[in-house]
């Protein structure tokens, strides 16, 4: 390695020195999800970003999704996967299915992963203590309120239990089951999960890894920073749609009540959380207020 580029490395942490210090002791939730979690280079990257993040300071949470996982298991029992509205169609059978999936497996490998690279984490559901209480969700066809099974909707986060985590230095990861108030689980959509765990912990950012590399304009380009009007009229004008649809609404959610700032970043690029929130430019879509 020469000078220039040992020079180089240095200016690159003078340029996240101020970011670091605006994130020293905040709140970060990542939705950890898509592609990202099927290459082991990619998963160790973004085991290794989170794991960075706890020790400049910052908190961060994670909550994953697994619907690859899931479908695949659905597979195997015959049981075809249907969506609707980007939201899976969840049948008593799913729901058990996607419960041992997500909790069972794919919460487990994250949580050993970060092991892995050195940081301390614990895996949670939304059963363990309350941790995520819900209520049936219904989604509209054609204007009509349609019943897709037992999927819910959060209606109050166990922050407590959370809090208490960060401060005794582990990174909390979340699977997206919850349970209403008569113990029945129910499958929710983890994008709609991490932003309310970042409401219900006043996060500095919520960070969504996707499958693309964030909003786009009507020229195909990316939109760096966009604000809730403008996103609110590119999902009534069809420019945002399928699955885009419920995650953008989860960042305006999160925007609405009290999140900073809210990210939209391709998963695939090695990582992608560094790039986005310690660079000057940023590599996905920034939502603001």
């Amino acid at each position: 390695m020469n000078m220039d580029q040992v020079i180089n490395k240095a200016n690159i942490l003078i340029e996240a020195l101020p970011y670091i210090q605006k994130l020293n002791k905040k709140t970060i939730v990542v939705k950890y999800g898509g592609n990202a979690m099927k290459s082991e280079e990619l998963k160790h990257s973004v085991m290794q970003d989170i794991t960075l993040l706890k020790f400049v300071g910052a908190n961060p949470i994670v909550v994953h999704g697994g619907g690859p996982d899931i479908s695949a298991a659905l597979k195997t029992y015959n049981i075809e996967s249907e969506f609707i509205n980007g939201l899976r169609v969840t049948d008593e059978d799913t729901v058990r299915i996607a419960q041992q999936v997500l909790v069972g497996k794919t919460n487990k490998e994250i949580v050993s992963k970060i092991s892995d690279v050195g940081g301390k984490a614990v895996g949670f559901s939304g059963i363990d203590g309350r941790l995520l209480q819900c209520e049936k969700h219904y989604t509209e066809v054609d204007g009509v309120k349609t019943d897709i099974g037992f999927v819910g909707d959060v209606v109050k986060v166990n922050d407590k239990l959370i809090k208490h985590m960060t401060e005794d230095e582990y990174i909390p990861v979340i699977a997206p089951i919850g349970i209403d108030k008569n113990g029945q689980s129910y499958n929710i959509n983890a994008d709609a999960v991490a932003s309310a765990v970042a409401k219900a912990m006043k996060a500095e950012k919520l960070i969504y890894l996707t499958d693309i590399d964030g909003v786009h304009d009507e020229n195909d380009n990316v939109i760096f920073e966009i604000s809730k009007e403008e996103a609110l009229s590119r999902i009534d004008d069809g420019s945002i749609s399928g699955g885009m649809i419920p995650k953008v609404k989860s960042c305006i959610e999160a925007i609405d009540n009290g999140v900073s700032r809210v990210h939209i970043i391709d998963g695939r690029v090695p990582h992608c959380i560094l790039l986005e929130i310690f660079t000057d430019a940023g590599i996905g879509t920034m939502l603001k207020p």
